[in-house]
């Protein structure tokens, strides 16, 4: 992936993140990606750097979906 699409995916992160924490009224645990210090509009950054960014954001954001969300369903083709 090039440098251009990890930020494009960085910012569209970041508007999920902005978007699930206005519907649930609750701020995501995002300690480490804070500590990262790289957000979307860093494009001085490395594209490694946006690489960890995009990786910590994730997680995040999806942690605090498992916390909210019952047991997977196993997923089965009709």
């Amino acid at each position: 992936m090039k440098k251009q699409e990890l930020i494009h995916l960085h910012g569209l992160l970041a508007e999920v993140r902005s978007q699930q924490e206005h519907w649930k009224d609750t701020e995501l645990d995002l300690t480490e990606y804070n500590e990262l210090g790289v957000r979307p509009t860093s494009i001085h950054k490395s594209k490694t750097d946006h690489k960890a960014a995009v990786f910590k954001l994730a997680k995040g954001i999806t942690g605090s979906m498992e916390e909210t969300e019952p047991e997977a369903v196993a997923p089965k083709a009709d």
